[in-house]
């Protein structure tokens, strides 16, 4: 492989900023949906492809359907930024789907062919690094965009061309309705920038929002001792039907309030046996619930057993938006709410985005 870019290269990164509306501030920048899925970037001379991730690690052995779509429908010699998705559903109702896409970083060979034709990754692209023997890392955006379109006109799958606006009103609409599709938020770049490897030089305006959960239990930190015991974790629950569904964790505390948290979280600690995952407790493999305590192959042996605690207690956190039935990321503690019933905390409270039709923000046809 010899191009003008080369791997390893860190990709271009992003800062939040509050609203569409904020970056006013930055000049004329060009609106993109903020894909859920994994950051890629394709290095392609001839019939050699390297799918890189965002840490540089490779991501080629995993994709065999995206290379050999690069292969077929990407220029000869080209150098992008993307993302690798997995969507499914049916034509007009598909959202995509992140949990299914983190499937298949897996060891098997055989388990990734059989993904890989089950439930077949694509590529959007967003940006052009190189082309032939020309080099875009220093161009403008507005530069290396307009060659992106040139060089990926028509494409309709599974290598797309990922759509754009300068149009605020048209980035706000697209935060609020690609929602329903999966999509997580807006990107904006400013469009007189060059492209910075692992820099910030990226605008994101993410969803937030709050819900009332119940503290089910906890986990302590990795630097707890015996003499300075520490939380690392708090793990929620929402009621649903009658049972108390794990819906993800609480973490990103400072020493004080970890040291904290452990002292005053000590009267609600139970045994499993009383507990309302007493059912969960012995349990040994990944499931569909994501039970806490259970081993998957993203935890790589890692100690994830916990401290239930009597599911009397009520927080307050903010999240941005669900994957399946838990949180996407790490939910951030606001508030106790000693106010609230725990047995109120139900999925009802949590909001419910309208779907859409992903085929609108890829450029087919």
């Amino acid at each position: 492989m010899d191009l003008p870019v080369m791997p390893p290269l860190l990709p271009m990164l992003a800062k939040p900023i509050a609203s569409v509306a904020a970056t006013a501030k930055h000049g004329e920048v060009l609106f993109e949906p903020k894909w859920d899925g994994f950051r890629c970037l394709v290095f392609k001379d001839g019939d050699d492809v390297e799918l890189a991730s965002r840490n540089t690690k490779p991501l080629t052995r995993y994709f065999p359907e995206v290379v050999a779509a690069a292969r077929k429908q990407l220029p000869d010699r080209c150098v992008l930024d993307g993302e690798l998705f997995v969507a499914l559903g049916e034509p007009g109702s598909q959202r995509l789907e992140f949990e299914v896409l983190q499937e298949r970083i897996h060891p098997a060979k055989s388990r990734v062919a059989k993904l890989s034709e089950e439930t077949p990754a694509g590529f959007a692209a967003f940006d052009l690094l190189a082309l032939g023997d020309t080099g875009y890392l220093d161009r403008p955006l507005r530069e290396r965009r307009d060659a992106l379109e040139s060089a990926l006109a028509g494409l309709d799958g599974p290598c797309f061309l990922s759509r754009v606006t300068t149009d605020p009103d048209t980035a706000q609409a697209w935060f609020h309705e690609l929602e329903g599709a999966g999509f997580d938020g807006v990107i904006a770049k400013p469009l007189d920038a060059v492209y910075q490897p692992n820099v910030r030089a990226m605008l994101k305006i993410k969803h937030a929002r709050t819900a009332d959960v119940v503290l089910c239990g906890y986990r302590e930190h990795k630097t707890s001792t015996a003499e300075n015991p520490l939380i690392g974790s708090l793990l929620l629950g929402l009621w649903h039907d009658g049972a108390l569904q794990h819906i993800g964790v609480s973490a990103s505390f400072t020493a004080k309030r970890r040291a904290e948290l452990w002292h005053e979280l000590q009267p609600l600690v139970c045994s499993i046996d009383e507990h309302p995952w007493a059912a969960w407790g012995a349990a040994a493999i990944a499931n569909p619930d994501r039970v806490p305590g259970t081993q998957s192959r993203w935890s790589a042996g890692k100690d994830l057993s916990f401290t239930p605690v009597r599911p009397e207690r009520v927080l307050e956190v903010g999240y941005d938006h669900m994957e399946g039935r838990r949180f996407r990321h790490t939910a951030q503690f606001k508030r106790w709410r000693e106010d609230r019933d725990p047995t109120s905390c139900t999925y009802e409270q949590l909001e419910e985005p309208a779907s859409y039709d992903l085929a609108k923000i890829l450029s087919i046809g």
